[in-house]
């Protein structure tokens, strides 16, 4: 039996998860375009993630902001690979944490662990906010951060609320491998030749953009986004398409920032006409 997609070409930038994602959505019988906008790797810098671990195992923070699932799993890994996994896991229980969305929190859940806070919107403004509330003078603050995004205001808000930041970034993209399947699935786009685009992670929005102007096809990409439906997975996606003057044409129905309800709001909004 034909799934409700079929027919419809979805282009996934994704790349920690894109096996799921692409299967979820070719269940549903679309013609899946994968083209992961980089790879994700450990940060060369091993040692001073070792030394962050061990240093929350023998003093573990009062606070923890956990800004990605991806973080929280490369820090686990790092932690087994040095023999002391269990105890770190130990140790993270110990400090109030501050999840952006629900990528962190699944993350948490696969170790037994639960976040006290999921922080709304799950941004870097909403964490400054959420901690703004908060009497954290005195407090060590960990803080799990990512690649390619601008922890200066979160580290300074920190530090003005008389705390002291703790950051670590556990992992760095590679983005030259992709750049020739960029370049071609920008050619896709400005053709026409795709009913949607699904972004899962504001990183993609922002390696698209630059992988465009690399190419000096920055307003082929403009004009082709125009006229192509964006789906954006939740809010940090959406303001990172903001950001770049992009609109959100496709997003799940209240807080369901996942993976599933993506695909039913694509679904719901392609099904109202046929395929290009």
């Amino acid at each position: 039996m034909a799934g409700k997609l079929s027919g419809y070409r979805i282009l996934i930038l994704e790349t920690r998860e894109e096996a799921q994602f692409s299967r979820l959505l070719r269940d549903q019988g679309a013609d899946v375009i994968q083209c992961p906008m980089f790879t994700i790797e450990d940060t060369p810098d091993q040692d001073t993630v070792g030394a962050w671990i061990r240093d929350a195992i023998d003093e573990p923070p009062d606070d923890l902001v956990l800004m990605t699932g991806e973080g929280v799993r490369r820090l686990v890994a790092a932690a087994k690979r040095i023999g002391i996994e269990n105890e770190f896991i130990a140790a993270l229980a110990r400090p109030r944490k501050y999840a952006r969305g629900p990528k962190p929190v699944n993350a948490l859940r696969q170790i037994g662990l639960l976040a006290e806070t999921v922080v709304e919107p799950p941004t870097t403004d909403g964490i400054i906010a959420t901690l703004s509330r908060i009497d954290l003078k005195g407090h060590r603050v960990g803080l799990q951060l990512y690649p390619e995004k601008d922890h200066a205001p979160l580290l300074a808000a920190v530090r003005e609320a008389g705390a002291i930041p703790v950051p670590v970034a556990p992992y760095v993209y590679d983005t030259k491998a992709a750049q020739p399947n960029i370049a071609a699935a920008i050619g896709e786009i400005a053709a026409g030749r795709v009913d949607a685009i699904a972004l899962t992670s504001s990183g993609q929005v922002r390696r698209l953009v630059e992988a465009a102007r690399a190419e000096g096809a920055e307003e082929h990409l403009r004009r082709g986004l125009a006229q192509t439906p964006v789906a954006s997975i939740g809010p940090v996606v959406s303001s990172e398409l903001k950001a770049y003057g992009l609109q959100t044409d496709i997003s799940p129905a209240g807080d369901a920032f996942f993976m599933k309800p993506l695909i039913q709001a694509i679904i719901a909004r392609l099904t109202q006409t046929p395929p290009r």
